[in-house]
């Protein structure tokens, strides 16, 4: 197998003005969690976990800042934020629609039912729509094998879901956010 390799050298990365990694969180870090933990690196998850509550996705620039306050590398806030999938390195819409793909879910008609959101929202999966308001993902698993198929819009739980059905709660949701 071959190496994947990044191109993180050469890498451009958009700066704002103002630093995602506030004060505030740099004392929370310093105060909280760095105590807890025999080396700074151990604070990565802590860190990237504060920026995402806080902004909803984990900007390149905010891990320079992380790498910067806890003295570690970047390329260690960076594996760590590409390691696992619980961390948005891109901004996602207000509401995520996780549909479940487990083998549950799929016997019971999971294809349908992201084909029917994909077709709705006019995305693909991992995809925001244009005004920011959906983001469509596929989970390996939700738990909700009994009612498969199941998603999850925001934090709702929707269990038997037909691809109609689907459809018509995104757009109550749709209704809602205006």
């Amino acid at each position: 197998m071959a190496w994947i390799t990044k191109p993180s050298a050469t890498e451009k990365i958009e700066r704002r003005a103002e630093p995602y990694l506030t004060d505030a969180m740099q004392a929370k870090l310093r105060e909280e969690f760095m105590p807890r933990f025999e080396t700074t690196k151990a604070c990565i998850l802590p860190a990237l976990h504060l920026i995402q509550h806080e902004y909803g996705w984990v900007p390149k620039q905010a891990m320079l800042e992380i790498a910067e306050c806890l003295e570690v590398a970047p390329a260690q806030v960076f594996d760590t934020a590409t390691f696992y999938e619980e961390y948005w390195l891109h901004p996602k819409g207000k509401v995520l629609v996780s549909v479940c793909r487990s083998i549950a879910c799929e016997m019971c008609g999971q294809c349908e039912i992201t084909d029917a959101v994909r077709e709705r929202l006019g995305i693909e999966v991992s995809e925001t729509t244009d005004d920011g308001k959906f983001t469509l993902i596929e989970l390996e698993c939700i738990g909700a094998c009994g009612g498969a198929p199941a998603i999850l819009v925001g934090e709702t739980l929707h269990e038997n879901v037909t691809p109609q059905r689907v459809v018509e709660i995104i757009d109550e949701i749709d209704r809602e956010l205006g």
